[in-house]
């Protein structure tokens, strides 16, 4: 019963609700011993020969009374009891939500999406199980079970009370045993259901990958193992879960019986009445409720603890870069300047970043080259603080970094990186999603600034066009330019492109850094690029080389050098003469 106690914050918040309706449900129980004892009274006036017309009708509408207050009594507790258990499952989710939307790339790094998903449905409503039928069962067990127990020892006999109660230690162990087993199995599976999450999440984001190489019948088959293992899991759970019942049926059946024994015996020595007799078995079927109950009530609690726990743990992990108290709230805009002595991740001993010591002025226009791991990506997300630097700092609009609010340091940058991501949504969305008070010209002008207008308006719907999950309708090229358009329309003081120009062809990248050269002027570009063509026009162009700085400079002086950037920059030009078939631009 550890998860009533690691809910109870829930259950203060929601005194009101949950106090009203534990009255309302012991109400119902207390109701519910009416009925028993008119059975008991109406039994005993035919043996003695008594009844009549008037007494029956007497009887009878007392019982409608009752069935119709506690018919309204029940639709009470639900609207109270499951109204907030289903509040519960609201904040639990948003909980969820807003620390997933909190955390860093590391977070997500360690996990599967699957797992988190399963995390955000199952584990919640397994949550909101305990919370509210789990009350349900807990309350109504102890009040219509401890109502019926005293109720038949006071009013018929304590003895045949006491003896028709003898088996319930035996349920009572076995319960508890079952309780146990079910936690260990329920986590299991669990687990083997956000593995399952997760493989669909990735199979169908990766279809067409699995189309092109043909996998489709191995993918299948890896889905079909996942499955089976799910549904094998599930059924050691159900193994456990169907051994309740027939337990507390045998339990039950154990006591109809000894109570027919010893009471028929006691109505032979006259110290029962048949109608005694006969409310106390009527009572004793009022007992099957609250044991089945009571056998239920583990099942969901256990249920629950697990998925507590699992959510519990995802809550607990703190959020790795957060604001210093103080912090500006004012979006920054001017020089940056870097001085990095030494950076590495979390999980690295390495330095990804090593004396990366440089200044851009505001409106310039940085650009970054380097072989594939040199550190390129790692270099222009330390401003973005998507991890955090202990060695160094850097400096934008004459404050560290870290001296600005996330909201604040984030307003201020406009990202566009190398896996371009877009929702399953329309074009128009897609480019408005950073700034969704845009009209529609400005998201046209994004999109011409970008050169991805005239593609759009080719489709048959337009700037109405659904893209699919993660623009699966879309060429790299076309998601690689809504980006930058989504990027544009937000209009943001330092703009970066994280090999952004790569799905492109020559001509539509220089139309594209015209358009950035044209809109930008007085604000500040960072580049990243393989086709060194991109970031030619910098002023200033770093070449990364295992995280350090190896050549710098901007493109005139790059090539008066023997150094990497002239080689590749002779080395493209060579391959892009080649292929224009030997004529020059």
């Amino acid at each position: 019963m550890r998860v009533f106690l690691d809910l109870m914050w829930y259950f203060k918040k929601e005194k009101w609700n949950y106090g009203g309706g534990i009255l309302v449900l012991a109400l119902v129980s207390l109701l519910s011993l009416l009925p028993p004892y008119v059975v008991g009274v109406i039994v005993d006036h035919i043996d003695s020969g008594t009844l009549t017309e008037d007494v029956l009708l007497r009887w009878m509408l007392l019982l409608f009374g009752v069935a119709v207050t506690v018919y309204i009594l029940r639709y009470l507790w639900r609207i109270l009891i499951f109204g907030s258990a289903i509040r519960l499952a609201r904040l639990l989710r948003n909980q969820l939500y807003d620390h997933f939307s909190r955390m860093s790339s590391s977070f997500f790094q360690k996990r599967r999406t699957g797992d988190l998903m399963a995390h955000s449905t199952n584990d919640i409503r397994a949550i909101e199980q305990t919370a509210g039928a789990g009350v349900l069962t807990l309350v109504d067990s102890i009040t219509m079970g401890g109502f019926v127990i005293i109720t038949m020892a006071v009013t018929i006999s304590w003895e045949l009370t006491l003896i028709a109660l003898l088996p319930m230690p035996v349920m009572a162990y076995a319960t508890s045993k079952y309780g146990s087993m079910l936690h260990a199995r329920f986590t299991k599976a669990q687990a083997a259901f956000s593995s399952l999450n997760d493989k669909v999440q990735e199979s169908m984001t990766g279809i067409r990958v699995t189309k092109t190489f043909g996998y489709e019948e191995e993918d299948v088959k890896s889905f079909k193992k996942e499955s089976d293992d799910v549904v094998e899991k599930n059924i050691h759970v159900a193994k456990v879960d169907a051994l309740f019942d027939p337990t507390i049926s045998i339990i039950v059946g154990l006591s109809f019986f000894l109570s027919i024994v010893f009471g028929a015996r006691y109505v032979v020595m006259d110290e029962l009445t048949i109608g005694q007799l006969t409310s106390f078995t009527v009572y004793l079927g009022l007992l099957i409720w609250p044991m089945l109950a009571f056998g239920w009530l583990f099942n969901i609690v256990e249920r629950g603890r697990a998925s507590y726990d699992r959510v519990s743990a995802l809550l607990k992990v703190k959020q790795d870069i957060v604001d210093k108290p103080g912090a500006s709230e004012e979006p920054p805009a001017g020089d940056i300047e870097f001085r990095i002595n030494g950076f590495s991740y979390e999980s690295s001993v390495e330095d990804a970043l090593r004396d990366i010591h440089f200044r851009l002025e505001r409106g310039q226009t940085l650009g970054i080259a380097g072989r594939t791991g040199s550190g390129k990506t790692t270099l222009i997300k330390t401003i973005m603080r998507d991890s955090d630097i202990e060695d160094g700092e850097i400096i934008f609009d004459g404050k560290p970094v870290d001296n600005y609010t996330l909201d604040a340091l984030r307003a201020s940058i406009g990202y566009v990186p190398q896996d371009h991501f877009l929702f399953s949504a329309t074009i128009a969305d897609n480019i408005s999603f950073a700034n969704p008070e845009a009209g529609y010209q400005e998201i046209i002008q994004a999109a011409k600034l970008a050169a991805i207008h005239d593609d759009i308006i080719r489709f048959e719907e337009g700037y109405e066009t659904i893209v699919g999950e993660r623009g699966v309708t879309l060429s790299g090229g076309q998601k690689q330019r809504i980006s930058i358009a989504r990027a544009l329309l937000s209009n943001p003081e330092l703009l970066i492109l994280d090999d952004s120009l790569s799905a492109v062809d020559a001509k539509t990248e220089e139309q594209i850094l015209q358009a950035l050269r044209a809109i930008r002027r007085g604000k500040t570009t960072f580049i990243t690029a393989h086709r060194l063509s991109a970031i030619k026009h910098a002023d200033l162009i770093l070449v990364l080389d295992d995280g350090k700085i190896v050549e710098q400079g901007d493109h005139e002086e790059l090539m008066a050098g023997n150094g990497w950037y002239r080689k590749m920059y002779e080395h493209q030009q060579l391959e892009s003469l080649v292929e224009r078939g030997g004529q020059s631009s």
